[in-house]
């Protein structure tokens, strides 16, 4: 009986952190800071057709340390399946140091001295995984040391004895074969009659060899790009796919003509050079998102060029790859700038489409109060540093109320909130984090005035939370100085890669109406800033939700979603506003603060609660609170059905 086809493609080979140097245009020597992304030619496969919506594993070792583990969870992020990522106990993760130099010069450093993935073995081989395959995909890399070559010629035997097509990445690393010094790890091409005499061992068994013509030259033996694919094609009936930079590829599915502008190809995308490195991966996952669901080879061709046009203008290489959503929107649209990576709208589509993991709800115990916490302190006569006490209790009470569903979270701060932070951080829960002046109106920064000073410390799934008090009519100049804040903090948050929640209240006494909220949003839209969340007053009627949700799907539909406030109004008052936003499918759930701790705060630092009835206070209406939403999100979805 045949294996089920569970999978598209399976990679096999190369795991590496990629410390990508930060500033571009020095020598690697001057580097100051760097970018950690997952790397090695096979990952950066994997992550790039799951983005393009295949169905993606690996096959690989990673150390049994935090960057094995970094290399695990970014996988899964990305939806690659990781069930035959095996953890090697004995041998750490393979690292690469790189720079961007100059638009020729993209220094980089190998260390994989005994690295776990070049410990994989026949043992790792599976032929029920590897069967369960359309397609596995090997590189060169895995050739270059016995263990390693036979590990990868059995996978190749079981996928022809399964039926399975075989894709070479040809991926040929001349200081990975040992042929140069280690600090000649840009070096492309030196030839060797040993390795070529390997490779062509490997031609026979594969049904598609990808490769740039310095690679078909160590593979066909020849620096001469056409001698060298004949040489190829002589040893295989594979699809010979060549990348030629610049000018795109060419494709090869029978015999080579005598000029290689008379082989199949595809539509090139100019677009300036900004960063090589990793350009061959992007390409071949696009080539497999055509190949493996049968597209012409033009349309093949398309979507790698298109793929490989992103990775050079970006830095990174995994990160760079384009998802599905972005690459049809620029095949069907193009871009007004050959440097892409400045294209603001493809740049927000990327951003939305790879963010650190999906939120279909969020329900939020918020704490992230300092002002009101320092006054009721002082009101009540107690030591100030008490409060992050309360912080932490806060923190168990929301656990407790939460009771482990799925969208549980926080808002927390960095001033009394930091133990409470610092131990909820890596727990898989929402939080939120506030950078605001408390008050402040105009808008100011907690901590100093450069936005991105400021957050670059925080880890990457804090989301950066802003209070701002406006009115889409405030006097001109107000205005203008909170919006360039804003502005600011957007394009801070990009650079920064935090999510941003940008909340809105109009000052009080100010006049609110069904359109109040939804002009406010739409102007921030207008001038280009894209919050990921939206934390709102709930909106008194339907018609004012309306306005909102037509501004969001008008201005960016890839936006997650709107949170209600609380604004210390009653309880019964709040279910009201939360019954009406239930209801709405652009309200994702609510970041509720004092409504929940007030009363427990105000009895705790007088002295009339203990520790544990501060917390079943808190723990209690947080609970009654999710499970009012709840009822009304299920009387929702009744009502709708």
């Amino acid at each position: 009986m045949p294996h089920e086809r569970s999978l598209d493609v399976i990679s096999i080979g190369r795991s590496s952190v990629d410390l990508y140097g930060e500033q571009a245009g020095g020598r690697l020597e001057d580097v100051q800071s760097f970018a950690k992304y997952v790397g090695g030619c096979p990952t950066n496969i994997a992550v790039g057709t799951a983005r393009l919506g295949l169905r993606s594993a690996l096959l690989t070792r990673v150390g049994d340390e935090h960057m094995g583990r970094f290399i695990r969870e970014q996988l899964i992020r990305e939806g690659v399946e990781t069930s035959h990522v095996v953890t090697d106990p004995e041998r750490l993760t393979a690292l690469v140091i790189l720079g961007i130099r100059d638009r020729e010069t993209f220094p980089l450093i190998f260390y994989r001295e005994n690295c776990a993935d070049m410990a994989i073995c026949e043992d790792d081989v599976d032929e029920s995984f590897i069967a369960s395959a359309r397609a596995i995909l090997v590189s060169g890399t895995h050739f270059s040391t016995p263990g390693t070559d036979a590990a990868m010629r059995k996978a190749m035997r079981l996928a022809r004895a399964n039926g399975v097509k075989v894709v070479l990445d040809i991926d040929y690393r001349p200081v990975l074969w040992k042929l140069t010094g280690h600090g000649l790890g840009e070096e492309r091409f030196v030839a060797d009659g040993g390795v070529t005499a390997l490779i062509q061992t490997i031609l026979p068994g594969c049904d598609l060899i990808v490769g740039t013509e310095e690679e078909f030259h160590i593979a066909g033996g020849s620096t001469d790009t056409v001698a060298a694919l004949r040489a190829v094609r002589r040893l295989s009936r594979a699809t010979l796919v060549c990348k030629r930079g610049p000018m795109g590829c060419v494709v090869f599915p029978g015999d080579v003509p005598d000029s290689l502008e008379l082989g199949v190809r595809g539509p090139g995308f100019p677009v300036e050079v900004y960063n090589v490195l990793g350009a061959g991966d992007a390409f071949m996952s696009g080539f497999l998102r055509g190949w493996l669901r049968d597209a012409a080879l033009e349309d093949c061709c398309k979507y790698a060029n298109a793929c490989g046009a992103f990775a050079v203008s970006r830095h990174g290489c995994a990160p760079a790859i384009p998802t599905w959503t972005e690459l049809t929107h620029f095949l069907t649209h193009g871009s007004p700038t050959p440097r892409l990576r400045e294209d603001s709208r493809l740049s927000h589509i990327h951003w939305a489409t790879t963010r650190r993991r999906d939120w279909p709800e969020v329900l939020a115990f918020a704490i992230d109060h300092r002002a009101q916490l320092e006054a009721m302190a002082e009101r009540h006569g107690a030591d100030p540093a008490r409060i992050a006490d309360f912080k932490r209790l806060a923190l168990d009470a929301a656990r407790q109320g939460a009771g482990g569903r799925d969208g549980f979270g926080m808002l927390l701060d960095g001033i009394h909130g930091q133990d409470a932070l610092a131990a909820l951080t890596g727990t898989n829960a929402w939080i939120g984090r506030p950078i605001e002046l408390p008050g402040s109106r105009p808008l100011r920064f907690e901590g100093g005035p450069d936005a991105a000073v400021l957050i670059r410390e925080w880890p990457a799934e804090h989301v950066v939370k802003c209070l701002v008090f406006l009115h889409p009519d405030d006097e001109p100049v107000l205005r203008g100085e909170q919006e360039r804040q804003i502005e600011a903090l957007f394009a801070a948050c990009r650079g920064t890669g935090h999510e941003l929640l940008l909340e809105i209240i109009p000052p009080k006494g100010s006049p609110v109406d069904d359109d109040t909220i939804a002009r406010a949003l739409d102007r921030f839209y207008e001038l280009g800033v894209l919050p990921d969340w939206w934390k709102l007053p709930s909106p008194a009627s339907q018609t004012a939700w309306n306005r909102i949700s037509d501004v969001i799907a008008a201005r960016d539909p890839l936006c997650r979603g709107v949170l209600i406030l609380g604004l210390d109004a009653p309880e019964e008052e709040l279910q009201a506003g939360l019954a009406l936003a239930a209801r709405q499918p652009i309200c994702k759930g609510f970041a509720v603060g004092r409504t929940l701790f007030g009363a427990a705060a105000e009895g705790w630092l007088s002295g009339a609660l203990t520790d544990a009835q501060a917390v079943e206070t808190m723990a209690t209406a947080y609970r009654r609170l999710i499970a009012f939403w709840d009822e009304q999100r299920a009387e929702a979805k009744r009502a709708a059905a």
